[in-house]
């Protein structure tokens, strides 16, 4: 039997899906674990709901640091001292830099609360809605350099009813969003996922 992946979590507000992945990482066919939290916010619940939980959690802001770069070597080193195989952002309200794109190429995934590419940055549920869509969802996705511009992994779409409100459809898509990051991190560590240039291709189990 194959030792479980291990995960960091990025995060720095509630974390529900940080808590979504923990729950799912608790199922015996998971494939991973929740090795290591990072929040950028001391305050944060998911960070205080991690050290509750008694998963390693660590605080640490680029407000410390000289520069970004060193701050991303810090986090390297942290995430190297837990052995960490995949990054998983969630709700994490800072871009990730070159440096640690670097040493994370293809191992960093994020969840979107919109069908990318569309309504990509802050408040996508709001963009959603004063655009006018019939449609939205969540997008899980590997992270470059761009803002939520990265090979799509998975994709649920959540259809908005007329007289929806950023609070309602914000509500449905989360549920969605606790179901699809688990099953994106299952995938990349059962070794199905593969980047092909843009797409990312999931291969039959």
């Amino acid at each position: 039997m194959h030792n479980p992946g291990r995960v960091a979590v990025f995060l720095s507000g509630r974390g529900s899906n940080f808590h979504a992945l923990y729950r799912a990482s608790q199922k015996p066919d998971s494939g991973y674990t929740i090795a290591l939290v990072i929040s950028d916010r001391k305050a944060a619940v998911g960070f205080l709901k991690a050290l509750r939980l008694g998963i390693p959690a660590v605080h640490m802001t680029p407000r410390s640091f000289p520069d970004r770069d060193q701050f991303e070597t810090e986090l390297i080193g942290r995430l190297h001292e837990h052995r960490i195989d995949l990054i998983c952002l969630a709700g994490y309200m800072r871009l990730v830099g070159p440096t640690l794109l670097a040493a994370y190429a293809g191992r960093i995934m994020n969840i979107h609360p919109a069908l990318l590419p569309a309504f990509p940055g802050l408040h996508a549920q709001r963009q959603a809605i004063e655009y006018g869509g019939k449609v939205s969802g969540c997008t899980v996705h590997f992270v470059d350099g761009g803002m939520d511009t990265g090979p799509i992994i998975l994709q649920r779409a959540v259809v908005i009813p007329e007289g929806d409100c950023e609070e309602t459809l914000s509500s449905r898509i989360l549920r969605w969003e606790h179901r699809l990051y688990p099953d994106a991190v299952r995938l990349y560590f059962q070794g199905r996922l593969q980047i092909s240039g843009r797409r990312v291709i999931i291969k039959p189990q």
